[in-house]
């Protein structure tokens, strides 16, 4: 939110104070916060009618909110975004932090997927949240396409790149294929995609379809369209996000509302939904990126928070994110270095090995 630290700035000492301690007391335990336990130890000597008047007039521009009569108030998502973005100190990792994350990286091995499914192991247990980490695409150029039948209504497409690596992803095709239709296909698409990485052909190759569509026959044009759906957007979905941590969430559940929302969180994750556009929320560029609540597009129903960092490759290309998903009443001062630190050491160790 662009206007909070304007916000903050405009509000007096007292009122900014009582705001900032009522924000990290439910962040800390999840409670909502009483006047009374804010004037044991506040900074001036103030009495707890006083507090509750200044409560009132922030529950009044809709920062605090009181769940039960005459209980304390806890910030609403407007107030944990302006916190966020005005009042919050970030710290650094701490040493202990940091070796766990960088413990995952001691093997010389060249299985990336294992790697980092070490780090979101790690990335859970020292934030216990659950983390969440998008593995990168095949980046190499790809050497050669093909399509093979397997059945009337059971196809792969096979991708082979020039380092070796070989991916293979099965789909329906049309009907009425023919092993000449599937050689045709695979020549017009060969012809287009030599030399080039998944990145670079994503969206120049619809066009040039489209262009040339009129050389190949209706059958072949049908099984090309029909490969590269499942070329580039199935095959997105399959165990490129890898999620560790789930029992951390059941653990932070207090009240029978916290557990509904969990259960639609992990419904989400296990359809591992929208992780097409998992990585565009971190389309800001460099660094980490925080949503809250509603803020938070794929996961917006359990009304959980997301703090995300993309890492990038030896080009400054985004290829991946890293992040950690819980309750809105995450510490964020201590997740975000933590977030960011680990992104940026998976980047760094990604660009060594090319």
């Amino acid at each position: 939110m662009s206007d909070a630290p304007k916000m903050i700035e405009e509000m007096n000492d007292r009122s900014r104070e009582v705001f900032r301690r009522v924000v990290e007391g439910y962040l800390e335990n999840g409670d909502p916060v009483g006047s009374r336990t804010l004037t044991r130890d506040f900074s001036e000597k103030v009495s707890a009618a006083t507090i509750r008047n200044v409560m009132q007039d922030l529950e009044y521009m809709g920062l605090l909110d009181s769940p039960h009569i005459s209980a304390g108030r806890i910030p609403t998502q407007l107030g944990l975004r302006m916190f966020v973005d005005g009042l919050m100190e970030v710290s650094v990792p701490d040493d202990g932090d940091r070796e766990k994350i960088d413990a995952t990286m001691g093997r010389n091995e060249s299985d990336v997927g294992g790697l980092l499914d070490r780090v979101g192991s790690a990335l859970s247990g020292v934030t216990h949240g659950a983390s969440l980490v998008l593995t990168p695409k095949h980046e190499a150029p790809i050497k050669h396409i093909e399509f093979v039948s397997l059945a009337a209504d059971r196809a792969l497409v096979v991708l082979v790149f020039a380092d070796g690596h070989v991916e293979n992803r099965l789909f329906t095709p049309p009907p009425g294929q023919t092993p000449s239709s599937m050689r045709e296909a695979a020549n017009f698409l060969n012809a287009l995609i030599e030399g080039k990485t998944l990145t670079d052909v994503r969206g120049a190759i619809q066009s040039e379809i489209s262009l040339r569509r009129q050389e190949i026959d209706v059958l072949a044009r049908d099984l090309v369209d029909s490969g590269l759906a499942v070329w580039q957007d199935a095959g997105d979905r399959n165990e490129r996000l890898i999620v560790r941590g789930r029992s951390n969430l059941l653990e932070s559940a207090g009240q029978p509302d916290d557990l509904d929302r969990i259960r639609t969180l992990f419904d989400d994750l296990e359809r591992k939904r929208d992780i097409s556009e998992f990585l565009e929320l971190t389309e800001g560029g460099d660094g980490v990126r925080i949503f809250i609540g509603s803020e938070n597009k794929l996961f917006s129903l359990s009304g959980s928070s997301l703090v995300v960092s993309p890492y990038m490759n030896a080009d400054r290309k985004i290829i991946g994110a890293v992040g950690v998903i819980g309750p809105t009443r995450l510490n964020y001062g201590r997740i975000v270095p933590i977030v960011d630190y680990t992104a940026q050491l998976v980047g760094k160790m990604l660009s060594d090995r090319s």
